[in-house]
């Protein structure tokens, strides 16, 4: 379906002087070229002033069949006939021949003129470039200035090169190398060139790159632009992707799956094959076998083929069409940047393929994936057609019409990966097209455009020559149809005369293979008339404000209508590929010029604010299947909710109701996590508009940062209704409380609070956070607690940490998150701490555990320096229920009660103490972690030595740490050894215990002092000395100095155990 509307894209048409009947138009460069009836002459007519003047105008050297100009390089270049011969020929330099009077050199491609003259840039040059076939039709890429030119069964890729003087002295030295540089940057020439620029001047060329051998497909048009090659033959539509590479890779020969199964000698029937659509890699499968011949002599790239799309048409009775005169025509490749890319330096981001019948035009993406843009179906048969950013130009016979397009809206989506989320949003690519104002015109018969200029050629009441060729074709097909099918009729008994139905048949010409001939027409006088026109478009900006007046006619009568949105969404795309083009006009301009595209470019971006804001009041009233996409057009429109509201109220007089979409908007918003707050008045509207059209969302309403300011009594009184009608759940409890402790009412509040039990109370926590913290939602994003945080931290302090708990566990808050949240709640000292052990209990991620025991080692390793005790603070969980419910907290080993000092020190201080015990003594902290942390305190005092010596010992250095035991306190030795010289250490007990204690006793006996201690102490390590060993290794312990009378108890204990054994 095509809408139509009644918008003006044209602003003013010109004609052009010209002197004599134009043949053939093109234009480019800000240049309008004409060539004369004759074909000889060719005329240049500036488009970018006034009156469009002549520039300049000079003689071809033949008549000129088809001309094309190329923006890069800034060339013509055409295909001529002189004496029956068919040439090829590039016009360089065409500006210096304003004068009629310029010199001009002839030269064959690859063959550079000498002398001073051609290197100052001061003479027009043509191009001969020979070829092997006859050329049909030619096309210049806009993206490096390569030629493309078709033959009757191949395609010539020419690689434009521009070749400098400096490269041309190099040449002379080396005589078989030389220097080109691929163009791929625009070349715009400057008649004010001095010689001492002659070193860094240079002269185009062309190379002959690689042969493109097409075997069952002929030629009527192609195109050529960033690697893509595409050819239009009568009903038939080939694009291919050339890329380069370094090294040469095996050509895989495309197989010819096309057999005909009728014999050669029928070849007078007309064989009709199927209509094909393939797209992709599926275009492989084509019946048109493509072939590469690497021809670059210089170009050291190899060139590889892939299929892209291939398309073809089965000729039929169309609207006002007869089967003759179905073809294609207007074939065109039109690149399309982002606003990141470079123009001269990037591949193009998205690329485009148009090509028309007389009744449709199809408009392809080829880049990322090929599918079909659009089609746009014509009211009356299309003679030409040409694409732009912004429109699509068609011309019949006596009208000019302009058609949107989608190219937008798919670059759009290449460039910004945020498009079609709830960020952004863009109109689709399948989105209806769109038909503007008509503009009338007599006997149109070319159409070609520039920027916004649209060029038209009228001829009236005249026939082309070629229109002239084709009837006399015609009539001889029909004569040579007629006379084969009667011959026929008359061969099996039927006179074709005497039955009406087959003398119908055979008045029509249908078994032809040329069904592209049109019909004929009665010849008419020499023309008589013809004009050349240029036709101005209007700015964007203009076309897009009568579309938003235009759109106001739909407001007032319809404002649900799909006609309303199509034209905003219409008038989006076409502020959006003005976007991308004044992206490419800031990257080039330069001072003034960049100033004014500055300024232009504010003003589309207000007016893309606008129809962003147009956009969502339309989506925010639609039906249920789109109000979506409110959202994103809301959001790009910089609107405030409160803006966004005060667009949305009911009108008076009609339902007070509120749009899906407005609904699904305010719900994101009041959602997300933002520092802005509403202000009471827009709040309580807010609470209003969700009473009325959705009361479950109340608490997730409620909860909202936004809505801080609106007013308790009122909430709460919506908030009992709701309890009334739906009855009692646990975050509507908790979001009422709140009210009530906004209001200040705290016996309300604590009775509500213990309507329901500690963990129902923490299931609603989970299920709306924000009653708690406000924030979150990644990693670094900063939180803050509620008042009802506040309260619980005093009233309810275990609550509190139970619910953060569960908060993290169920990843709605970061542990940093939660940090933040107790020192802003002043519990970093106390809370923070139970919270770090409570998710040590909680927790099963690993890194999480050695973060949170690194921590809770540094705090009460903080706590036992500090002298004082920093808080009064009663942890919500001793040293016993850690180790009965944590596994990371190990028990205490007995031999610590003997190092436990008086009770002399204050409850946290002990409290710290045998926690920091119970996690070395525990099996998950690494000792290497905080051994550092240890370092700070003194082993003077006992409490300091056993945290020392349980490092030592997790370390498993018991040699060292039985000698500091012995040295600091040997009461604790008997109760260290059977604690921890076991299984593999027990031979430590007559190793390293036994021999420190007999020397450390006789030492005491020597000094004529006794130590009861030691002597306890050695008595046990004997006796255990005595149950571990055998007769012979006891005899081997027992010292020389003569005390074995003391060891032959032990000993004579030993053997008997021995001997029962």
């Amino acid at each position: 379906m095509v809408h139509v509307y009644n918008c003006h894209p044209f602003a003013s048409q010109q004609i052009v002087q010209v002197e004599q009947e134009p043949g053939l138009v093109c234009c480019g460069g800000g240049a309008l070229f004409v060539v004369t009836t004759g074909g000889c002459k060719v005329e240049a007519y500036s488009l970018e002033k006034e009156g469009c003047p002549l520039i300049c105008r000079f003689a071809s050297m033949g008549t000129v069949r088809r001309i094309q100009h190329s923006t890069i390089g800034d060339y013509l270049v055409t295909i001529e006939e002189k004496n029956s011969a068919t040439y090829l020929r590039v016009y360089t330099n065409w500006r210096y021949q304003a004068e009629e009077k310029a010199r001009v050199g002839v030269r064959l491609l690859g063959h550079l003129l000498r002398g001073a003259s051609v290197w100052g840039g001061v003479q027009m040059e043509i191009i001969e470039i020979p070829l092997s076939e006859h050329p049909v039709t030619l096309a210049c890429c806009s993206v490096t200035g390569d030629l493309l030119v078709g033959c009757e069964n191949t395609l010539v890729l020419f690689a434009l090169r521009r070749r400098t003087q400096q490269n041309l002295q190099k040449e002379n030295q080396q005589n078989l190398e030389s220097s080109w540089s691929i163009t791929e940057q625009s070349w715009n020439q400057s008649p004010g060139r001095t010689s001492s620029q002659n070193q860094d001047l240079s002269v185009l060329d062309f190379e002959r790159s690689v042969i493109l051998h097409l075997s069952k497909i002929t030629p009527k048009q192609v195109a050529l632009c960033g690697g893509y090659v595409a050819v239009q033959a009568e009903l038939e539509v080939l694009v291919l992707k050339l890329e380069a590479t370094a090294e040469p890779t095996a050509v895989e020969e495309h197989s010819d799956s096309f057999k005909s199964d009728f014999p050669e000698d029928q070849s007078d029937f007309l064989l009709i094959p199927k209509h094909q659509e393939l797209l992709g890699d599926r275009a492989r499968d084509c019946d048109v076998p493509v072939s590469i011949e690497q021809t670059g002599l210089e170009d050291r790239r190899h060139y590889t083929l892939s299929y892209v799309l291939f398309r073809r048409f089965t000729p039929e009775f169309f609207q006002g069409s007869s089967v003759e005169e179905t073809q294609l025509h207007s074939l065109q490749l039109y690149p399309m940047f982002t606003s990141n890319q470079s123009v001269s330096v990037d591949e193009p981001a998205c690329m485009f393929c148009f090509f028309s019948l007389p009744n449709t035009g199809y408009l392809y993406s080829l880049r990322g994936g090929v599918e079909l843009l659009a089609a746009y179906q014509y009211p009356e048969n299309v003679l030409q057609a040409v694409l732009t950013d912004h429109l699509l130009h068609v011309i019949t016979k006596n009208a000019l019409q302009s058609f949107t397009v989608r190219c937008a809206a798919l670059a759009a989506r290449v460039e910004d990966p945020y498009i079609d989320t709830t960020m952004k949003a863009c109109p689709p690519c399948s989105l209806e097209v769109c038909a503007l104002r008509m503009q009338l015109f007599i006997g149109l018969r070319l159409v070609c455009a520039y920027g916004r200029h649209v060029i038209l050629l009228s001829t009236a009441d005249t026939e082309t020559p070629e229109e002239t060729e084709r009837h006399t074709q015609r009539r001889s097909l029909e004569l040579k149809e007629h006379n084969m099918l009667t011959g026929i009729f008359l061969a099996v008994g039927i006179d074709p005369a005497t039955t009406p139905a087959l003398k119908n048949l055979l008045s029509r010409p249908f078994l032809s293979r040329r069904w592209a001939i049109s019909s004929p027409k009665e010849s008419s006088a020499v023309g008589h008339g013809w004009n050349l026109y240029v036709v101005d478009t209007v700015p964007p900006l203009t076309l897009y404000q009568e579309m938003v007046e235009y759109s106001r006619r739909y407001t007032e009568t319809n404002p649900q209508g799909q006609s309303l949105r199509h034209l905003l969404s219409e008038a989006h795309l076409l502020l959006r590929s003005s976007l991308l083009e004044s992206s490419e006009q800031r990257q080039i301009g330069d001072g003034a010029g960049k100033m004014a595209t500055q300024m232009h470019r504010e003003e589309l971006e207000e007016a893309f604010r606008q129809n962003c804001a147009q956009l969502g009041d339309s989506f925010s009233r639609g039906s249920q299947k789109d109000c979506h996409l409110a959202l994103p057009y809301y959001r790009m429109s910089g609107l405030s909710v409160t803006e966004v509201m005060s667009r949305n109220r009911p009108l008076p007089g009609g339902p007070p109701s509120y749009g899906p979409g407005f609904l699904f908007y305010l719900k994101h918003y009041l959602l997300e996590e933002t520092d802005q707050s509403l202000s009471q008045e827009d709040a309580d509207e807010v609470t209003s508009i969700f009473i009325q059209s959705e009361p479950s969302m109340l608490v997730s309403v409620c909860a909202s940062p936004c809505m801080m300011n609106a007013d308790p009594a009122a909430t709460l009184q919506a908030l009992q209704r709701l309890e009334d009608t739906a009855g009692v759940s646990v975050p509507l409890t908790i979001t009422m409380a709140t009210m009530k402790l906004r209001l200040g009412d705290m016996a309300q509040y604590t009775e509500l609070m213990e309507r329901h039990a500690e963990m129902l109370l923490v299931y609603g926590f989970i299920e709306e956070p924000r009653l708690l913290l406000h924030g979150g939602g990644g990693k670094h994003t900063r939180v803050c607690p509620t008042a009802l945080a506040g309260q619980l931290a005093d009233s309810q302090p275990g609550l509190l940490v139970a619910a953060m708990v569960a908060l993290h566990e169920n990843s709605k808050v970061q542990l940093e998150q939660a940090d933040h949240v107790f020192k802003e709640l002043g519990c970093e000292n106390t809370l923070q701490v139970d919270f770090w052990e409570a998710m040590l209990m909680a927790s099963s991620q690993d890194a999480v555990i050695q973060e949170l025991l690194f921590r809770l080692a540094s705090v009460y390793i903080d706590r036992l320096t500090a002298s004082e005790s920093p808080t009064k603070h009663k942890s919500l969980k001793s040293v016993d229920d850690l180790i009965s419910s944590c596994s990371h907290y190990g028990a205490l080993y007995p031999w610590l009660t003997v190092l436990d000092p008086a009770q002399t020190s204050s409850y946290q201080h002990q409290e710290a103490l045998h926690k920091l015990q119970a996690l070395l003594c525990g099996p998950s902290l690494s000792v290497g972690s905080v051994a550092p942390l240890l370092e700070s305190l003194s082993e003077e005092t006992l409490w300091g030595f056993s945290l020392h010596l349980l490092c030592a010992t997790r370390r498993g250095q018991y040699g060292s740490s039985i000698e500091q035991l012995l040295d600091r306190c040997p009461q604790a030795i008997i109760a260290y050894a059977n604690h921890q010289l076991q299984d593999k250490h027990m031979a430590l007990w007559w190793q390293k215990l036994l021999p420190e204690l007999c020397n450390r006793t006789r030492a005491a006996a020597a000094a004529t002092t006794t130590d009861g201690v030691l002597l306890g102490a050695l008595k046990e390590t004997l006796v255990v000395v005595a149950m571990e060993t055998s007769p012979a290794e006891f005899l081997e312990l027992i010292p020389d100095d003569g005390t074995a009378s003391y060891f032959l108890p032990h000993l004579l204990t030993c053997s008997q155990r021995h001997l029962l054994a």
